[in-house]
């Protein structure tokens, strides 16, 4: 994978091949950035930059041209902002079978007595980066077929780690660890303090992870932070049209409810025949007016869709509420008339519906209501009984003006 190939983060892309070229570089990075940021590109586009040829010959330097003088010609280094994409490491790198770039990341078990290895699905990572490289660990551990089994980088991994990067490198002048989740290690991840502090010549870690506070922190401190930023929506909307093929007006509207994550936005492309304005409009009739047969219908008809389509659906009434609140805080002031402008006609409409509806307060409340259910929902709750607990919050948040306190 190229630089070139990543969805916006202009800024990294400039920075970290300035890293290599400039004897910046440490010997452990960790790329910080939330699902669908791009962070695992990011360090794959990286990795490839170390490794290609081009690369090295430039930081090496090779001969310039003769003086009309007849001076001597002098060694001047290339710099390069990208890596070439046609060597024979480029190939091999953007293939993800460069015999020098070691991949580690959670997985299951996979033989029955035998310690789960990333090496036993390498086949599927190499599938799994190539088709999905703003994926999730939830994705990728249904690509593997794990069921509800629980993902982990295990002690013998970090053995397996040692001993792969104690071994001299086969083509390149670097040996590169991608660890993708580091936040799976656990206290296993001890095991790898030493190599990371004391790492064999022309060894370098590149750690990915989502959540900086689930990394422990003896790895945290040993490691360059690179936080990898929340994309632009401009960018999401750009990158939707050009790479997707997605009409304008629903990259334009996907864009906004994505919230810089291109996961989640290339989920919602796949879902935009959806009408879930339509689906929440009957939520809330069968929460405020309809009753209870109308509500447990709904519910009924909600915990069949599937979990993907269930986190589309709070995501997208969360973002309505969110464009509520902001409009209801900001009022007649330019900024608030330019977000009424930037809503599509449907959503503007319901957006201040909502806020005839209930006020900020309550709109926060039942903001992190949906978050909550979110989370419970990547975690296999029981959607049918998810979905009914949170028809009854929502049901007392707006009619009886009550604002439910969680942690």
């Amino acid at each position: 994978m190229k630089f070139k190939d990543i969805v916006g983060q202009d800024l990294l892309k400039k920075e970290l091949p300035e890293l290599m070229q400039e004897n910046r570089l440490a010997h452990a990075l960790l790329f910080l950035g939330k699902e669908g940021t791009g962070a695992l590109p990011l360090a794959l586009a990286f990795s490839q930059f170390v490794v290609c040829e081009k690369v090295n010959q430039g930081r090496a330097g090779v001969p310039a041209a003769a003086s009309l003088f007849g001076d001597a010609p002098e060694t001047a280094p290339i710099k390069l902002s990208d890596s070439c994409g046609v060597c024979p490491a480029c190939t091999k790198a953007a293939a993800y079978v460069h015999p020098d770039i070691h991949f580690s990341y959670p997985v299951v078990t996979k033989k029955a007595g035998s310690a789960p290895l990333s090496t036993d699905y390498i086949t599927e990572w190499r599938e799994f980066i190539r088709s999905y490289p703003y994926g999730n660990v939830y994705d990728w551990l249904q690509f593997i077929n794990a069921e509800n089994k629980q993902g982990n980088i295990t002690a013998s991994e970090c053995n397996e780690i040692i001993r792969k990067l104690n071994l001299k490198s086969f083509e390149s002048e670097y040996k590169i660890l991608v660890m993708w989740l580091p936040e799976y290690l656990g206290n296993e991840g001890n095991k790898l303090l030493k190599l990371i502090e004391e790492p064999p010549p022309n060894t370098l870690f590149i750690l990915v992870a989502e959540n900086e506070s689930m990394i422990l922190q003896t790895i945290l401190s040993r490691c360059q932070l690179v936080k990898v930023p929340w994309l632009e929506n401009a960018e999401i909307e750009n990158a939707l049209i050009t790479r997707n093929n997605t009409p304008a007006p629903t990259a334009r509207q996907v864009a906004g409810v994505s919230e810089g994550n291109y996961r989640e936005a290339m989920q919602q492309v796949q879902h935009a025949d959806e009408d879930w304005q339509a689906m929440l409009r009957d939520w809330l009739n069968a929460v405020m007016k309809t009753g209870p047969v109308a509500q447990v219908k709904w519910v009924d008809e909600m915990s069949k869709l599937g979990r993907e389509k269930q986190k589309q659906f709070l995501r997208y009434f969360n973002h309505l509420l969110e464009q509520a609140v902001r409009i209801s805080a900001l009022g007649d002031h330019p900024q608030g008339l330019a977000l009424l402008e930037s809503l599509g006609e449907k959503d503007r409409d319901f957006a201040l519906r909502l806020n005839r509806l209930v006020g900020i307060e309550q709109q926060q409340a039942i903001i992190t209501e949906l978050d909550n259910a979110s989370y419970y929902i990547e975690r296999n709750a029981n959607s049918k009984m998810l979905f009914q607990a949170l028809t009854i919050k929502l049901y007392h948040i707006i009619q009886d003006k009550i604002v439910f306190l969680t942690d």
